[in-house]
């Protein structure tokens, strides 16, 4: 079955209207890189230890690295592949970066878990589409749309026993650009995921689906090309 069929099996979504929640203040959470110094730090920084955002032009994000440069476009540094609780994901291989793209996650989804994709959206782009899913049901649609009556919006929401729930649309920006390249980083916690663009972070999504190991598939589909689909666990 081609991919793009295998959305037409999910209903419609809703046009309702919501916000994501506030950025969790419990310490026990790990915040993104550039996140605000009144907010927790990430594992194995110091505390209020992050450059400001947004407006800012760190130099060097509080990305935890055993090495300081970075190695990834935008400055953003790799973390290199290490002890944490879940298995390191191998990369997928060049050649199958074809769009609608899809790769199994044999471990499902966990904390510390890091996907990275990075592409080009296409000059006449309508819409691009991540998903993280179960075997039948969706717990992450990420779903930027360039032109929805004039607007360009990022409609987020989860699909399960074939009902959508609630949409999540509230942003500050948009940060992708017809013909302009990308890199989208996914970092799943314990209570959500959080998604950053171009070294910057952008929105989180708290988990409707809380048994993650379930969620055991990636798939990206419409208008944009594929340069690198990537997964690693943090230390």
């Amino acid at each position: 079955m081609d991919l793009s069929d295998a959305l037409d099996g999910w209903p419609s979504g809703g046009n309702q209207s919501g916000g994501g929640g506030p950025w969790p203040g419990q310490p026990s959470n790990p915040t993104w890189p550039g996140q605000p110094t009144n907010n927790p730090t990430w594992p194995g920084g110091q505390s209020g230890g992050g450059p400001m955002w947004p407006g800012g032009n760190p130099s060097q994000p509080a990305w935890p690295s055993p090495s300081p440069q970075p190695s990834a476009p935008g400055g953003w540094p790799s973390p290199a592949p290490g002890p944490g609780p879940g298995p390191t994901i191998p990369s997928a291989p060049q050649q199958n970066l074809a769009v609608p793209y899809s790769q199994m996650l044999p471990s499902g989804v966990y904390d510390k878990l890091l996907i990275t994709i990075a592409g080009t959206i296409k000059p006449n782009a309508d819409k691009i589409t991540v998903d993280l899913s179960t075997s039948s049901d969706l717990a992450f649609h990420f779903n930027p749309r360039f032109n929805e009556g004039g607007q360009q919006v990022i409609v987020r929401n989860s699909c399960i026993g074939k009902k959508w729930g609630k949409e999540e649309r509230e942003l500050q920006r948009f940060p992708f650009a017809k013909g302009q390249s990308f890199e989208m980083k996914i970092l799943c916690t314990n209570r959500e995921f959080k998604v950053a663009i171009n070294n910057s972070h952008l929105l989180e999504y708290k988990h409707r689906i809380t048994n993650l190991s379930a969620i055991n598939k990636l798939n990206i589909y419409y208008d944009l090309t594929l340069s690198k689909v990537h997964m690693e666990t943090l230390p």
